[in-house]
């Protein structure tokens, strides 16, 4: 019975932690090219033309 209950917990930790693990990996790969603001990256360059 207990594991019926750990499993949903294990896996809702699990995905709270790579949703954290990807947002920090998104804004270290934002910090070259522009601002992180409200979980966007907002490029500050001249776009290509």
């Amino acid at each position: 019975m207990f594991g019926l209950i750990r499993l949903p917990l294990l896996l809702m930790v699990a995905f709270v932690a790579g949703v954290l693990y990807e947002r920090n990996n998104q804004h270290r790969a934002c910090e070259d090219r522009g601002d992180w603001r409200d979980g966007l990256c907002l490029e500050t360059g001249q776009p290509n033309e």
